[in-house]
């Protein structure tokens, strides 16, 4: 266990990002080899693996791994998984045995992989994992249309990245801000930090957010506000405009000696109740220890219920999740009370809650109105009404 660290998922910090000679000779070799084009949420979950954030994945996954993850959420090792990390292609493109070179959207070269494996991409079997039932899926899942769409056979193998952020110049390279879950620990370490609790967000910070983070503090060393900058769905404020949000409200409304801000690569799968775990381990192998599930984590549309996501964590193994979800009823702003309430707290008065959704904040937005000071902080609002007028 580093530094007195809760230890990563399996037990071992992956680093597949070569170096030196290592990353001379790979994209040397990688000119002849077969060229193999990632999607957006490949390449996140390229840098993902390679960084350890995805740890103790060192590739993607074989057809064992995949059918144990979308049958019982586990890798076939036993280790807690709940969501395929699988590299899709045409058929033809590679077969066991052979050696890839994969690239970015933008063209860059990302990776080297040693091919292991080549197996059908049962898309109708990963589409279930989306759904609490089979009956559920209407045809308009993001994440499940996603991956039926995806190509028909998995290459699966062990990868060797050559570089880790492969748009340092994009507008969501972040690159003061990103940290690998090697850096993250050391810099617990530096702090002093024992127990952290961590943040998944890929919206601005609101109120209600601000306030399960500053419970958080409360009750932790430290906290990690670890935004989603990877690929999201049509519609999501973009990632430029929600750090700039983010450092605001920090600057004026946390201890910076207690707070850290980073970015994780990562690709949204809105897989609801699953993607919590998810998002739990990996925040557990940036050595978090505290994880906030929120009350419709990572969900999209109504497919998903009120707490499911919270729930899915009660009948997992303990010993093998380790990091402890934190889970916090709905909050909001309380006219009476004068403060943020939730249903643990403060007796619910009709009328009495300030709530806003996401639709209609956009819609304010879009309008030119500043969002209440209840909802939001006066200096995430400038920035929102900015953005809006010029998106």
């Amino acid at each position: 266990m580093s530094h007195g660290l809760i230890p990563p998922h399996g037990g071992t910090l992956v680093n597949q990002v070569a170096d030196g000679a290592r990353r001379d000779e790979l994209v040397k070799e990688a000119a002849g080899l077969t060229r193999i084009d990632l999607s957006p949420k490949q390449s996140c979950d390229c840098e993902m693996i390679a960084i350890g954030a995805f740890s103790p994945l060192k590739g993607f996954m074989g057809k064992a791994d995949f059918e144990s993850v979308c049958k019982g959420m586990k890798l076939a090792s036993g280790d807690i998984w709940p969501i395929p990390i699988t590299l899709s292609t045409d058929e033809g493109k590679a077969k066991a045995g052979d050696r890839v070179a994969l690239y970015a959207p933008n063209g860059t070269l990302q990776a080297v992989m040693s091919v292991e494996e080549v197996y059908a991409h049962d898309t109708k079997l990963e589409s279930t994992i989306f759904f609490n039932n089979p009956s559920d899926d209407d045809g308009k899942h993001p994440g499940a249309e996603a991956v039926k769409k995806e190509g028909p056979v998995c290459l699966a193998g062990p990868i060797e990245a050559v570089e880790v952020c492969v748009d340092p110049d994009g507008p969501e390279a972040f690159l003061d801000f990103r940290l690998t879950p090697a850096q993250t620990r050391a810099e617990f370490a530096n702090r002093g930090w024992k127990t952290v609790g961590a943040f998944q967000t890929r919206n601005p910070i609101h109120r209600a957010h601000e306030y399960l983070c500053k419970c958080t503090q409360e009750i932790t060393d430290g906290l990690l506000i670890h935004p989603l900058v990877g690929e999201t769905k049509p519609g999501d404020i973009p990632a430029d405009v929600r750090m700039d949000c983010y450092q605001a409200l920090i600057k004026e409304y946390f201890v910076p000696e207690r707070t850290l801000l980073s970015v994780m690569p990562a690709a949204m799968r809105y897989a609801g109740p699953r993607e919590a775990i998810l998002h739990a381990l990996v925040r557990k192998n940036y050595g978090v220890t505290h994880f906030i599930v929120g009350r419709d984590h990572a969900g999209v549309g109504s497919y998903y219920g009120t707490y499911d996501a919270q729930n899915i964590f009660n009948g997992l193994d303990e010993d093998n999740l380790e990091i402890e979800p934190l889970k916090f009823e709905h909050a909001a702003f309380s006219k009476k009370a004068q403060g943020m309430v939730s249903g643990k707290t403060f007796p619910k008065l009709e009328g009495d809650q300030i709530f806003l959704s996401g639709t209609k904040v956009r819609e304010m937005l879009g309008n030119g109105e500043r969002p209440p000071g209840e909802f939001t902080r006066p200096e995430v609002a400038d920035i929102l009404i900015t953005w809006a007028k010029n998106a």
